[in-house]
């Protein structure tokens, strides 16, 4: 796929920061209500988006969530490499005839030490996540950053993988690449979901303030 056209730049918003409504994509990507309407259809039609009703703010009329999209699991591996079948072969060899942790665990440190020299270090742990997102971003993993519920967390979503091909077949990769999110942040963070598993997005939890303690 060619990121080149209005079509390709509504779903590649879509995979990064779905769900997402219509409203925002035509805001984001200044479009009319309507050429939107008309790029969705044609996503929703090829298999690529579905709509997905959003709880939350976004409501019309009567408890009635706005529709928003997310990318659908043809429409991830839409954008993949095409030597994602290769990797793939070789990760199955590993695991077979090779040691795949020690390969899996090498590549999480590779991945860690690109990063390590872009995230401010002693600077507030929202700043450092936006860091970490940005390093990703660039790499193709189509990052996000959104509050989580109360405040007291971020979210770091992820909605392409560039490896996810891989990550379904070897899951070990997804807790390498946590572990190394976890060290580049110097904070304990959980994984709550990954486009490897089915989810339409990978969401990493992360502290941001710490939770109150009972006296006494």
């Amino acid at each position: 796929m060619h990121a080149d056209t209005t079509r390709d730049r509504v779903l590649s918003l879509i995979v990064t920061a779905g769900p997402i409504t219509a409203a925002s994509l035509a805001s984001e990507l200044s479009l009319t209500a309507a050429g939107v309407r008309r790029h969705l259809s044609t996503l929703i039609g090829d298999r690529l988006i579905v709509d997905h009703e959003q709880p939350g703010p976004n409501v019309r009329g009567r408890g009635r969530p706005a529709r928003s999209f997310v990318a659908t699991n043809h429409g991830q591996e839409s954008l993949a490499s095409d030597s994602s079948a290769v990797a793939v072969d070789a990760v199955r060899f590993m695991r077979d005839h090779g040691d795949l942790e020690a390969f899996v665990e090498s590549k999480a440190s590779e991945l860690e030490s690109a990063i390590a020299p872009t995230v401010p270090a002693g600077a507030p742990m929202p700043q450092r996540v936006e860091a970490v997102a940005a390093a990703l971003g660039v790499r193709g993993y189509a990052t996000s950053v959104r509050p989580g519920p109360g405040g007291y967390t971020l979210q770091l979503c992820q909605g392409h993988c560039p490896v996810q091909e891989i990550a379904t077949e070897a899951p070990e990769w997804c807790e390498a690449e946590t572990r190394a999110i976890s060290r580049l942040l110097d904070v304990h963070v959980q994984r709550l979901s990954t486009l490897a598993g089915g989810a339409h997005v990978c969401t990493t939890t992360i502290p941001v303030a710490p939770a109150a303690t009972k006296e006494g």
